[in-house]
């Protein structure tokens, strides 16, 4: 229990850095998706080498 009451400057400040934190959040599941459908796609293939003889 804190002795001083809390100022309205650091309620603010919370709420502008809960905000920044969950845009990036945001963009990084964004992100994570664009990679996970990119390399599942149907038309990835993994390049073969044919051995001659």
């Amino acid at each position: 229990m804190s002795l001083r009451k809390s100022h309205e400057l650091h309620q603010r400040r919370f709420s502008r850095n809960l905000g920044v934190g969950l845009t990036l959040a945001a963009f990084i599941v964004i992100i994570f998706g664009l990679t996970i459908v990119k390399v599942s796609g149907t038309d990835f293939t993994v390049p073969t080498s044919e051995v001659q003889n």
